[in-house]
């Protein structure tokens, strides 16, 4: 609630600007929202996480497995976020997203920046919080689904009124619909309207939202039960399972990183060197509809950028082809290398295994590790392959909230599903030993 409310506050003694955003790429993995105090979002929390995870990854910091090791690593972590938040809240200020600074005066400036800087550490505060166990889940999680599923359900039931040239509609697709039988006399015609209408949320997108969210809720039942064996409990059986999703939501969250940096650069290049042959292969960008972002019309920036529509891919074949391939082989890529830097990998597995006095039947330690790699490995890019390939669908049908911001939603939301029904049936266990 705190977070979605932080999300409504417009920032005070910013000059509107009815300019492209020019961070509008990156909102949907920072959970940001354009002019409030949710500007920053959790991009510091993520900017953090990220630079300490692969600097630990590749060894340049030496993290023990010890609990005062891990409370110190992530203590520098969260030092790290609070440096990175007032620093971008001062290249914020200072690049001019909310006006020159020489117009808006020094002390509108030190203003703006406490308020950017106030929200950050906020945010800061409330991941902290979740990382200690008052809730459930990660904080970067959560919040990226909230964002999300705030603008789905926005987009669908939203009573804000819009002159469109046809007369005043209903921003939210639900809303529209009622409105438009009401209102018009040809029933058919309204109906066609509400399913398909231009610029302006449709039920299509509603029925390509839900749609999403149930495959991806099917894919997240296909799994590898590996039979493990407990030597502490007299070697009681269970199973290590090695789901299809076995990296999450990591490949598409380091994949849009990736891209959402690439976009900003772009855009930031291409306002201060416009024309240039080399700035113009990496992207060149116009204004889109409406003016509320900017969008690629060509260089690399273009064809890592979906498709608006099936029609548009049809018109421009091989930058629909391209777009594919890019988001296929990233996502898998990603989710290969993700193994290896979050310490999931069959190694660390085998490592977490023997902690836990925890054995595959049949095998000793080596053989365990080979074990595994028949199917880690394989279920991280394939996991990857799947991830990327429903985020093109979702995009090519239209889904609120873009493919990646869908996938990153479900794949919370079932997160917190898991963990709940973990909870409640450990509780139910617990309750049961109570009354024996």
């Amino acid at each position: 609630m705190i977070f979605l409310f932080c999300c409504q506050i417009p920032l005070f003694g910013i000059m509107s600007s009815e300019s492209a955003d020019p961070l509008y790429w990156l909102r949907v993995i920072s959970a940001s929202n354009k002019g409030t105090l949710m500007e920053l979002g959790i991009s510091p929390i993520i900017t953090s996480g990220l630079i300490m995870q692969l600097l630990a990854g590749i060894q340049v910091l030496s993290v023990g497995d010890a609990p005062k090791d891990r409370a110190l690593f992530n203590g520098a972590q969260k030092l790290f976020g609070m440096v990175i938040t007032v620093g971008q809240a001062s290249v914020y200020v200072m690049s001019g997203i909310y006006g020159a600074p020489s117009e808006l005066g020094a002390g509108i400036c030190l203003l703006i920046i406490f308020q950017l800087t106030f929200a950050g550490l906020l945010v800061l505060m409330l991941d902290e919080l979740l990382q200690k166990g008052y809730g459930l889940g990660s904080g970067i999680s959560l919040f990226i689904a909230t964002n999300i599923c705030e603008t789905i359900v926005w987009r669908a039931i939203s009573p804000t009124t819009i002159n469109t040239g046809r007369g005043t509609e209903f921003e939210g697709a639900i809303i529209s619909l009622f409105h438009l039988l009401a209102t018009r006399t040809d029933k058919v015609r309204a109906l066609r309207e509400a399913f398909y209408r231009q610029n302006l949320p449709n039920l299509m997108n509603i029925l390509a939202t839900i749609l999403v969210f149930a495959v991806v809720i099917y894919f997240q039942s296909f799994r590898v039960d590996i039979a493990v064996k407990s030597i502490r409990y007299r070697g009681q059986s269970t199973s290590y399972p090695i789901k299809l999703f076995y990296t999450s939501n990591a490949p598409i969250m380091l994949q849009s990183a990736l891209v959402s940096n690439l976009y900003v650069m772009s855009q930031m290049l291409a306002s201060k060197f416009r024309g240039n042959f080399i700035i113009n292969l990496l992207g060149v960008w116009s204004d889109g509809e409406g003016g509320s972002r900017s969008v690629p019309i060509g260089g690399l920036c273009y064809y890592m950028t979906p498709p608006d529509s099936l029609g548009d891919m049809l018109v421009d074949p091989i930058h629909g082809i391209l777009y594919i391939a890019f988001m296929l082989g990233s996502c898998a890529f990603f989710s290969k290398i993700w193994i290896d830097v979050s310490n999931s990998s069959a190694k660390d597995v085998v490592k977490q295994l023997k902690e836990q006095q925890t054995v595959v039947p049949g095998h000793r330690e080596n053989s365990m590790v080979h074990e595994l790699n028949r199917y880690i490995p394989t279920a991280a890019a394939l996991g990857g392959l799947c991830i990327g390939a429903l985020s093109v669908l979702a995009d090519f049908l239209g889904a609120i909230g873009s493919g990646t911001g869908i996938l990153m939603a479900v794949t919370t939301i079932y997160q917190y599903y898991e963990v709940f029904v973990r909870e409640q049936s450990e509780m139910g266990g617990s309750m049961s030993s109570l009354w024996l």
